[in-house]
């Protein structure tokens, strides 16, 4: 056996002891100082990881996946269910998981990502009480489905729940409800799993994306201030409504909450583009009875455009024709363009 080498006795001793003079000298508080700043240096290298949004994901291939995971195959639904599971467990399992609720930095301390997982959560809430509601049930009397009934209050439940449950572990809930849902919609045997891919469905669920994205574009729009004129009760004049609002007033999106609306619209941007990509399978033969799948395919194309990069390190909020781009405007376009694009679809879709 090699006999220990006696310089590393003393180094190890002489950093002992320049340990104990420390605590004599009263500057012990430096080495706990160093571990704080190890750590943030650390957690803030992690943040910049986990703010990376995680790109698109192939829809027609998450359906396939999912048919041979769970012994079933591929019929009428399967794209749009997989895609709502396909971006659900996105939000869950990217890096760093789900971090709208943390408390604890890295993830505490993270503002853009939060908000894009809250604008996919509501596309994800909104497609599945679409689902529960028109899309697997004939008629308004039938009965609703006994696993969709059970995940869409899953994925209703409050994004900001740090435990006691947490978020998370009700959205992998409704998760695994959506699976059940799968699994019986491809089962001979289980015919009471069904999902109607008719016209007024798909019209239905596009109704409640119209009014999200005008919302987006308004809240968008706000970023440089207006002034607005007071539409509320225009075109009925026996229209009435609670309390007296002024004629005029200005809409100004907080300097502290704009880059927050921005990434909700990408989030919610990036969720639509899957679903719609789900219902432009499944709902193929109502697009093309309607010729209608060329203006679908246009509102994909213009959400697409929200999902390029962002150069700048922060989002610039430059007045409308300054010197400064406004990222904000250009996202309202983006959103407003498709909004405009979905309301023609929705008439496409209404006529015989």
């Amino acid at each position: 056996m090699s006999e220990p080498n006696p310089t590393q006795k003393t180094t190890l001793g002489e950093r002992l002891q320049d340990w104990r003079d420390s605590f004599r000298d009263g500057k012990w508080w430096r080495w706990p100082l160093r571990i704080v700043l190890l750590y943030l240096v650390l957690a803030a290298l992690v943040g910049l990881y986990w703010s990376m949004a995680p790109g698109p994901f192939d829809v027609k291939a998450r359906a396939q996946q999912l048919a041979v995971e769970q012994g079933g195959k591929i019929v009428t639904g399967s794209a749009t269910t997989s895609a709502l599971i396909g971006v659900m467990e996105t939000l869950l399992q990217k890096p760093g998981g789900y971090l709208r609720n943390d408390r604890f930095p890295p993830g505490l301390w993270l503002d853009n990502i939060p908000n894009w997982e809250y604008g996919a959560l509501i596309q994800v809430r909104d497609l599945a009480r679409a689902m529960r509601e028109v899309h697997s049930r004939s008629q308004s009397q039938s009965t609703e489905d006994k696993d969709l009934a059970e995940a869409e209050p899953r994925f209703n439940f409050n994004a900001n729940s740090w435990m006691l449950p947490a978020s998370e572990s009700e959205y992998k809930a409704g998760v695994k409800f959506v699976r059940n849902y799968l699994t019986r919609l491809s089962d001979d045997d289980a015919s009471d799993a069904q999902f109607y891919a008719r016209a007024d469905n798909l019209r239905y669920w596009l109704n409640t994306v119209d009014t999200r994205l005008g919302s987006l574009s308004q809240r968008l729009s706000a970023s440089v201030g207006q002034r607005r004129l007071n539409t509320d009760l225009a075109g009925d004049e026996s229209a009435r409504q609670s309390t007296s609002s002024p004629d005029e007033k200005e809409v100004r999106t907080p300097w502290t909450e704009i880059d927050d609306v921005f990434f909700e619209a990408r989030g919610t941007a990036w969720a639509l583009i899957h679903f719609l990509k789900a219902a432009e399978i499944d709902f193929a033969d109502v697009l093309e009875k309607k010729n209608a799948r060329v203006s679908l395919q246009q509102i994909i194309r213009e959400l697409e455009a929200t999902q390029d990069t962002v150069w700048s390190p922060v989002v610039l909020n430059g007045t409308g024709f300054g010197v400064l781009a406004n990222h904000s405007l250009v996202m309202a376009n983006y959103l407003s363009r498709a909004n405009a694009a979905i309301i023609d679809l929705r008439d496409l879709l209404a006529q015989g």
